[in-house]
């Protein structure tokens, strides 16, 4: 079982008693607006969400790692962070991220907090060696968490997803080991 921590944070495999809130996070349509294909509309669909997670952490070529991240005072759960494996290469494994917090979390700096012990322990633990991620234009709180952390902006992607009724662009971001390791991480 994988259990970080941070200051304020405690990012950890999920477990089976974190049902309720990971059903709160996933079915609420403010957190998951831009992630609609990753909402769910039914308790089924994020049991069967969280069954997927939690069976990963069992698997010994494991490719989801996505965490449930709670507080570290009190224990509250408050959202979810984490990587997918798109492709395993010599010089090591190429990740998508993403992360997901409850509304009535936002503002606070938890998310890039979050980001942060996850670049580590992708980048130092786990045998990453790129980890990509991207958002919607429109979504600046999510683009300012992937600058905050020192993710560095790759491209822009010209109406390249349908999304609420219309084509949208995106942003791309990523970091490489080799940028994590020389420290040329600047966070703003």
């Amino acid at each position: 079982m994988i259990r970080l921590e941070t200051e304020r944070l405690i990012i950890r495999d999920p477990e089976w008693s974190d049902f309720p809130s990971w059903h709160k996070l996933l079915s609420d349509a403010k957190t998951m607006y831009f992630l609609d294909d990753l909402r769910t509309y039914s308790e089924e669909d994020s049991r069967q969400n969280l069954s997927i997670a939690i069976s990963e952490i069992f698997k010994s070529n494991r490719k989801k790692y996505f965490f449930a991240i709670e507080k570290r005072d009190s224990g509250e759960f408050i959202g979810s962070i984490g990587y997918t494996v798109l492709d395993d290469t010599p010089l090591g494994e190429i990740v998508g991220a993403g992360y997901f917090i409850l509304p009535e979390y936002h503002g606070n700096g938890y998310t890039p907090e979050a980001l942060r012990e996850l670049l580590r322990f992708a980048f130092e633990e786990n045998g990453v060696y790129r980890l990509e991620t991207g958002c919607f234009v429109e979504n600046h709180p999510s683009e300012r968490v992937m600058q905050k952390s020192g993710l560095i902006r790759e491209g822009y992607l010209k109406e390249c997803a349908w999304h609420d009724g219309r084509l949208k662009d995106r942003v791309s971001y990523r970091l490489l080991k080799p940028e994590w390791m020389a420290g040329k991480v600047h966070a703003v």
